[in-house]
């Protein structure tokens, strides 16, 4: 059974031909699952690289993983998949669309700028 935010292994099977298992020198290359579910550990909890669990090995090498297979495109691929499967299983509502958005605005004081019609050097007193 597959622990919190890791892919079960029917889940594993639908995505592991997007990720290449060939290399070629150097170091034994770590599992590629391994590192996906660090990425997703990270994704999904919310914490910072460097606090991921030392099971998923170094933070350094995870981070590394995701930044190449997202610039090649392996998570888009990832999602075009899980969509054509849910599609063709009936679980897609294509007359339901949702957007979340957040918009906080914050001040000049919130970097560092001082406030209109403020001091603008302090009074010196003997």
């Amino acid at each position: 059974m597959a622990k919190r935010y890791e892919l079960s292994d029917e889940a594993w099977e639908v995505v592991a031909d997007l990720f290449t298992a060939v290399h070629v020198r150097g170091r034994p290359r770590s599992s590629d699952r391994l590192m996906l579910d660090g990425v997703l550990w990270v994704l999904c909890s919310g914490a910072a690289w460097r606090d991921m669990p030392e099971r998923f090995g170094s933070w350094a090498t995870v981070y590394y993983r995701f930044r190449v297979w997202r610039n090649r495109g392996t998570f888009d691929q990832m999602l075009r998949r899980l969509h054509l499967r849910l599609n063709d299983k009936g679980l897609i509502d294509l007359h339901t669309w949702m957007i979340d958005s957040t918009a906080v605005r914050a001040t000049r004081a919130s970097s560092g700028a001082r406030k209109k019609g403020g001091l603008t050097s302090l009074p010196i007193t003997l």
